[in-house]
């Protein structure tokens, strides 16, 4: 399997968000998870794009593949792991578990949506890992570094 380009899966991942939004749209907040899957699983298949539902993850360990109960929601096109929630608000432990999954199943990248806010932009969540968007995070420059530096010694040009 080669590893899909960033490009592809940008594209990809802002396919999916319309769907999501199109469900949050009919259906608004405050429903149970499985409710938001259901529809969502509905307008993926509408939509012509492949998906698993509820696969399971196995931890590989020495060699062994253990099955820890990792179930992941959505695979998309076997390349976007999507995650879906429906809780008052997205805590650390919720993106972390997107970033165990994107790293049992050596993908790059990840959705975590929360179905439960008003507004779904704001319930969207953008995980990524590995190298592919390697290029999106900002790096400092030398000339950067030099401005640190200058900033930093500010306060010692007007010491007595």
């Amino acid at each position: 399997m080669s590893q899909p380009t960033a490009d592809q899966l940008n594209a990809l991942s802002y396919r999916v968000r319309g769907l999501c939004m199109e469900v949050h749209r009919e259906l608004g907040p405050g429903l149970l998870e499985s409710a938001y899957e259901e529809a969502l699983a509905y307008e993926l298949t509408h939509a012509g794009l492949a998906f698993q539902r509820q696969r399971e993850a196995p931890l590989l360990y020495k060699g062994i593949k253990l099955d820890c109960g990792y179930r992941l929601d959505f695979v998309i096109e076997d390349q976007l792991i999507l995650e879906l929630k429906a809780v008052s608000e997205i805590l650390p432990i919720h993106k972390a578990q997107v970033l165990t999954y994107l790293k049992l199943e050596r993908r790059s990248l990840g959705l975590l949506i929360n179905f439960n806010v008003p507004i779904l932009k704001d319930g969207i969540h953008r995980v990524v890992a590995g190298d592919v968007f390697k290029h999106d995070r900002p790096t400092r420059t030398d000339l950067g570094h030099l401005a640190v530096l200058l900033c930093a010694s500010v306060s010692l040009w007007f010491k007595k």
